[in-house]
């Protein structure tokens, strides 16, 4: 297909996925360097979510929570990476219509789950630390399930609303998406259609999931603190901040990377990109070397896996 002009957007049977701008001699080293990161983030987090599964000791809300996290993480990043290497290893830098449409619903779906999962988590320890005594009361396996689920529901229906604005616009200007994945905002700017409104229920959207989700991060940390400082033991306060450092940490770098990427995104589109590899690889990948090198319960059950399979041999 060539890059004359369409008339309508429905016309158009695939998509040009412009990538990383770099001397066709550097793409090999690009293909190793996705190898390596969706490598290590396919063994962390399906090592995590082994882990969380097979060790009884891992059965609380706080883990069922960090599994979820792992699937989300791990899910978004296939969605993204592997038609990246495809791409890189084949030079052809295209994407279909309809791969385009599903890449860009799991992408919308997973960054949305992912941000009300880490809400969830953060009021999980809010619960854990300001109420212990009703712990096992409010955090019933039930509602543990309710909070996830819901999670999920509302990243379905913003994925949906995402997809389908995105693709009613008439792609007639080009099909060349200056990004090495279909996300709304590149796909913006080749679209012949007045993009206001897009643009407007993009912004709603995004302070509708935003600001609520870090709302109850906030709140739940400011109590958190709060509580902590008034534990008179130091062993006390350690162990109470040691078990939120590491959610602090992935809320830091997800939310961190997004901010730059949607709130404030940079003139430059190869900084853009380079941002992107952040929070759908690099983020991903040091998720669960965070909670497992910060996280007592995470190490002991590796090394009762480890022990296990040492009397085996």
């Amino acid at each position: 297909m060539s890059d004359r002009g369409t008339d309508n957007h429905s016309e158009v049977t695939d998509f040009i996925l412009v990538g990383f701008r770099i001397r066709p001699e550097l793409h090999s080293l690009l293909f190793l360097l996705f190898l390596f990161l969706y490598s290590m983030v396919f063994l962390g987090n399906a090592g995590m979510i082994t882990l969380i599964l097979t060790d009884p000791r891992l059965n609380t809300p706080m883990y069922f929570f960090l599994g979820n996290l792992s699937f989300i993480d791990l899910s978004c990043c296939s969605a993204i990476a592997l038609k990246a290497m495809a791409n890189i290893l084949s030079m052809r830098n295209t994407i279909s219509f309809t791969g385009c449409v599903i890449q860009l619903f799991l992408f919308a779906l997973f960054m949305v789950t992912e941000g009300f999962v880490l809400s969830a988590m953060a009021y999980d320890r809010f619960i854990a630390i300001c109420s212990p005594l009703l712990y096992a009361v409010r955090m019933s396996r039930c509602f543990c399930a309710q909070l996830v689920l819901g999670s999920y529901l509302c990243g379905w229906f913003t994925a949906v609303l995402q997809v389908s604005m995105t693709f009613s616009l008439s792609f007639c200007a080009s099909r060349v998406i200056d990004d090495f994945y279909c996300d709304s905002h590149p796909m913006e700017r080749i679209s012949c259609s007045d993009v206001f409104l897009h643009k407007v229920v993009s912004l709603t959207l995004a302070g509708v999931i935003i600001f609520p989700t870090i709302a109850v991060i906030l709140v739940s940390y400011t109590y958190i603190v709060s509580t902590i400082l008034k534990i008179r033991s130091t062993e006390g306060r350690k162990k109470a901040f040691s078990t939120c450092s590491s959610h602090l940490g992935v809320v830091s770098l997800l939310y961190g990377t997004v901010f730059f990427v949607y709130v404030i995104p940079p003139d430059n589109p190869e900084l853009r990109k380079i941002a992107s590899v952040c929070y759908t690889l690099v983020t991903p990948m040091l998720n669960p070397l965070i909670y497992s090198l910060r996280n007592k319960d995470v190490k002991a059950a590796l090394q009762r896996i480890v022990g296990k399979k040492k009397a085996l041999l």
